[in-house]
């Protein structure tokens, strides 16, 4: 498919190519859409086989980011970048400098965010030449790592799932997987482990769950095989694609709710996962707590902790009402969440472009 086909066939209304020799920058900037406000998204940082495997990730997490704001009523359009490269060896001083100033250069169109390779220093660092990223340090006004409120909102899914399946949103004695324990999933571990859950996980990196079966007893699966394990509740918080033709099958669970931007890895597995059985929160909503934290820095006051953790119990009840929709007419919970997402959308009006200002 060619580039401006590919770009239009996902309703995308501008996609920047950032480079630099002298640093070694080489970036793509995905602003979905901005009919609900500025697009915001987080900064990726991680290599791609090639650039055209970069460009797919870029476009297909800004779209999912037009949808999470949708469907958590907020006043955000959606966007993504990625830096293409190995963070570990090419992230310079410089080259995070370089790419604030392309934020820069959008006016206010695109906010940007930690993601996957980044972190707070960076976006302390990207404050001192643009105003146009959220997810700064404490000390600095901000947020912080948004990973502990992502986690604290898929803990809300949870439980409304819970709710839904067993009419009772107690996940004491309830069995999860938790694949990956990074930083969402390492907080998802142990707030399960400390509600009396009993947990399971899964890293390819060893240390993280030594750290987790050290401090919080629970238990370890290779990572190849926890879409396997026997559970109540499989919570993906790794990267995406994990519910595919291939595992669907495999999957040995009731219900699927977990932290990972796109799980689904193509459009027929939603059906998959209906026809099997098994109950799936979609991702954009479940993980919804980390946008809802964030946004609360655009808010004339600051960020407030108490104010931002509050709403955070906003993505359960998003969460049963895509449940209770995608019941109510038969069709899949993620057809339910983007029809939601949709009618938001509708209810803007036409197409107009919105920035903003500090």
């Amino acid at each position: 498919m060619e580039l401006f086909e590919r770009v239009a066939s996902g309703g995308h209304e501008q996609v920047v190519l950032c480079q630099h020799p002298e640093t070694g920058l080489r970036a793509i900037i995905a602003i979905h859409s901005t009919q609900l406000g500025p697009a915001l998204g987080g900064t990726r940082f991680r290599s791609y086989p090639t650039d055209a495997d970069a460009l797919e990730d870029v476009l297909r997490l800004s779209r999912a980011m037009t949808y999470k704001a949708a469907v958590a009523g907020l006043p955000l359009g959606g966007g993504k970048a990625v830096i293409i490269g190995d963070p570990a060896t090419v992230r310079t001083e410089g080259l995070m400098r370089t790419y604030a100033r392309f934020l820069e250069s959008l006016g206010g169109r695109y906010l940007t965010a930690e993601d996957v390779g980044t972190t707070t220093a960076d976006m302390d660092l990207i404050r001192d030449e643009t105003s146009y990223v959220t997810g700064v340090s404490e000390a600095r006004g901000g947020s912080g790592d948004p990973s502990p409120a992502t986690a604290v909102g898929v803990v809300h899914a949870m439980e409304a799932v819970a709710a839904h399946l067993w009419h009772s949103p107690s996940l004491a004695g309830r069995r999860v997987v938790v694949h990956g324990v990074g930083k969402v999933g390492g907080a998802l571990a142990r707030r399960l482990a400390d509600a009396g859950a009993s947990v399971t996980v899964a890293d390819v990196r060893a240390e993280a769950v030594a750290e987790l079966v050290a401090s919080h007893g629970v238990r370890a699966v290779p990572t190849e095989s926890a879409h396997r394990e026997p559970c109540d509740v499989y919570a993906p918080c790794a990267l995406g694609g994990v519910l595919n033709p291939a595992t669907i099958p495999e999957l040995a669970c009731i219900a699927v709710v977990g932290a990972a931007n796109n799980q689904l890895a193509d459009a027929t597995c939603a059906d998959r996962m209906l026809a099997a059985g098994i109950t799936y929160a979609p991702d954009y909503v479940v993980n919804g707590g980390g946008i809802i934290n964030i946004s609360e820095e655009l808010a004339p006051r600051g960020y407030d902790r108490e104010r931002a953790y509050a709403r955070l119990a906003e993505v359960g009840a998003t969460t049963r009402a895509v449940l209770e929709a995608a019941a109510a007419g038969g069709i899949t919970t993620e057809a339910a969440a983007d029809g939601l997402a949709e009618s938001r959308l509708a209810a803007a009006g036409g197409h107009t472009i919105r920035t903003f200002r500090r």
